[in-house]
């Protein structure tokens, strides 16, 4: 199968957001114009595309940034420079075909040239062990847990080193 990485555009977000909605728990959920704001304040935002269709995406932000995440502003209380994994999403009918890895190589690609480290986190409550083994397997080291969303989720904050 063949596949293609492409920055998003605003005719992808039906795509984007079907895609963010299907992957819930695990990512937050978002509307359009959530999703434009975050757009218009990425680092990266691209998706990858196989022959005609969205099979995911990934959204990340820089430090400075007035992104009112907990995760996020953890990353900003603890490192002065870093790339944020705000989501990564792809469809269950590409899932382990490569299509995470090829955003993140991408990403990593452009993010080690401004920060010295990629940021991420993954639930731990409720549970995502396939995402949690995912970022292992590429070099992701927790430095941190906490609760989100009133206790009712915990998460692996989660990076790793660009140099």
């Amino acid at each position: 199968m063949r596949h293609s990485i492409q920055p998003a555009r605003v005719a992808d977000y039906e795509s984007i957001l079907s895609l963010n909605e299907a992957a819930l728990p695990h990512v937050n959920s978002i509307g359009v114009l959530e999703l434009g704001a975050l757009a218009a304040h990425s680092f990266a935002f691209d998706v990858i595309w196989s022959d005609q269709s969205v099979a995911g995406f990934i959204l990340a932000l820089t430090e400075g940034s007035d992104y009112q995440s907990p995760n996020y502003r953890w990353f900003s209380k603890h490192y002065p420079r870093f790339v944020y994994v705000d989501r990564i999403v792809i469809s269950d009918v590409f899932a382990r075909q490569g299509c995470g890895s090829l955003l993140y190589s991408r990403l990593e690609k452009f993010a080690s040239e401004v920060a010295p480290v990629l940021a991420c986190e993954v639930n731990l409550r409720p549970a995502n062990p396939a995402s949690l083994t995912f970022h292992q397997g590429l070099g992701f080291n927790e430095v941190g847990q906490q609760e989100t969303g009133n206790g009712e989720k915990q998460v692996s904050l989660m990076i790793k080193s660009l140099r």
